[in-house]
C-alpha cells in the first residue's frame, strides 16, 4: 500500500520528482567538480571585495586638504556635543525660571573647553605640533571674540525683552546658524586666499584698521534698535511681527487686521535674526584674523566651530559676569592689530612662527582679563579709570 501511495504521489506531482533529481544532480557535482562553484561565487566576491575598497578608498581620501576621516571626526564630534547640548541642557536647567544657573553653567563651559582642548591634542599628534599650535592659536583668538560677542547677544534679549527661560532657544538655534555661515564664508576665503595672494594685504589693513578703532573706543556698543535693523525691516515686509511672545514659538498663526490667519513672526524668531546678524559682524574681523594664522580650511573651521560651542553654556554665567571683562576688548584690539602685523611681516619677510602667534595671543589675551578681574575686585573699576566701552 505504501509503494502504491508513493508512486501515486510520483505521477500525481512530476515537477517534485523532477526538483529531487536536480538537487541530487547539483550535489553529485560539488562532489565531482568543486572548482566550477568556486567560479560562480567569484564575481559576486569580486563585487563584495571592490565596494569594501572603494568604501576604504573614501575614508582613506583627502578632502580640503585633510584625510577625511579627520573630517568626519570632528563632523561626528560635533553632532555628539550638539545633541548633548539640546538633549541634556534642555531638559536639566537648574534656575527657577528654566534657566542654567552660574555653577552649572561654568561647569559646562569648562567640559566644552576640554573637549576642544581634547581635539586640539589630536591634531598636534596626527597633523604635527605646527597644525596643534595654529589650532590652540585660532581657538584662543575665536574664543576671547566669543566672549565680546556675548556683550552683544545679551543687549538684543534685553532690548526685545525676551525672558532668560526663552534665550536658550535662541542661542541654540543661533549656534546651528553659526555653523552653517562660518562654513560658507570660510569657503569663500580660503578660495581667494589660494587663488590670490593680495587678499592677505587686504585682511592686514583690514584687521590693522579695526584693532585700532577698537582701542580707540569706536567700537558700535550702543543698544541695538530692533525697529531700525534691516534684516527686521525685510522679515516685516515678507510677514506680519507680534509684539507679544507665544512661548517658544519662532512663528505663530494669528488673525490680521482683515481677520484672515496668517503666520506672524516672534519677537523669539527677530531675536534669533539679530543674533545671526551679530555673529556675520563678528565673522568678518575673526575669519581674516584666522586666516592670517593659518590658511588651512580644517584648522580654520574647526577652531571657530570649538569656540562657539560652548556659548550657550557660557552666556548665562557670563552675562552676569561681564562688568568684570572691562579691559577684554582692549586685549583684542592688542591681538587684531598684532595679526595685521604679522600679516605684514609674512608678506614682507617671511611667515612669524606659530610659537611666537601662540604665545602673543594668550598673553595678550589672558592679560587683558586678569588685569580687568583686577580692576573690577570690588565690583566696579578702580579709580574711576575703566574705557568707556564695555567688552
Amino acid at each position: 500500500m505504501f509503494r502504491s501511495r508513493q508512486s501515486a504521489e510520483t505521477k500525481s506531482h512530476p515537477a517534485r520528482e523532477r526538483n529531487r533529481k536536480t538537487w541530487t544532480d547539483t550535489a553529485k557535482m560539488r562532489l565531482a567538480c568543486p572548482g566550477f562553484f568556486v567560479a560562480l561565487a567569484a564575481p559576486t566576491t569580486a563585487v563584495t571585495g571592490s565596494a569594501a575598497m572603494e568604501l576604504s578608498g573614501v575614508f582613506s581620501g583627502m578632502w580640503l586638504g585633510q584625510p577625511t576621516y579627520m573630517w568626519l571626526v570632528f563632523l561626528s564630534t560635533v553632532l555628539a556635543l550638539l545633541a548633548f547640548d539640546l538633549g541634556v541642557l534642555g531638559r536639566r536647567r537648574s534656575g527657577d525660571d528654566g534657566t542654567i544657573g552660574v555653577r552649572q553653567s561654568l561647569g559646562l563651559s569648562a567640559f566644552y573647553i576640554a573637549a576642544a582642548a581634547a581635539f586640539g591634542m589630536w591634531v598636534w599628534v596626527s597633523l604635527g605640533p605646527q597644525s596643534g599650535m595654529e589650532y590652540f592659536t585660532g581657538f584662543a583668538l575665536e574664543k576671547a571674540l566669543a566672549l565680546d560677542n556675548v556683550f552683544i547677544i545679551s543687549m538684543i534679549f534685553g532690548a526685545l525683552a525676551i525672558p532668560r527661560a526663552y534665550q536658550h532657544r535662541v542661542l541654540f538655534w543661533g549656534i546651528l546658524g553659526v555653523l552653517v555661515l562660518r562654513a560658507v564664508m570660510i569657503g569663500l576665503g580660503a578660495a581667494l586666499v589660494s587663488q590670490f595672494d593680495w587678499v592677505m594685504w587686504i585682511f592686514a589693513v583690514f584687521l590693522a584698521v579695526t584693532g585700532v578703532r577698537m582701542l580707540l573706543g569706536g567700537g558700535s556698543d550702543h543698544t541695538p534698535d530692533p525697529a531700525r535693523h534691516p534684516l527686521v525691516q525685510a522679515l516685516g515686509r515678507v510677514m506680519p511681527i507680534t509684539p507679544q511672545l507665544h512661548g517658544q514659538k519662532f512663528l505663530v498663526s494669528l488673525p490680521d487686521a482683515a481677520g484672515r490667519v496668517r503666520r506672524h513672526a516672534t519677537p523669539l524668531l527677530v531675536a534669533l535674526l539679530m543674533v545671526e546678524a551679530a555673529d556675520l559682524v563678528f565673522a568678518v574681523d575673526s575669519i581674516p584674523a584666522i586666516f592670517a594664522i593659518t590658511s588651512d580650511p580644517f584648522i580654520v573651521y574647526t577652531s571657530n566651530i570649538f569656540a562657539v560651542l560652548g556659548l550657550r553654556a557660557l552666556f548665562f554665567a557670563l552675562e552676569a559676569l561681564i562688568h568684570r571683562f572691562e579691559y577684554l576688548k582692549a586685549a583684542l584690539s592688542l591681538v587684531l592689530i598684532f595679526i595685521g602685523g604679522k600679516i605684514f611681516y609674512g608678506q614682507l619677510f617671511g611667515k612669524v612662527d606659530a610659537e611666537i602667534s601662540l604665545g602673543v595671543t594668550l598673553s595678550l589675551l589672558a592679560g587683558g582679563i586678569l588685569y580687568s578681574l583686577w580692576k573690577t575686585r570690588g565690583g566696579t573699576p578702580k579709580d574711576g579709570d575703566a574705557p568707556s566701552q564695555t567688552a
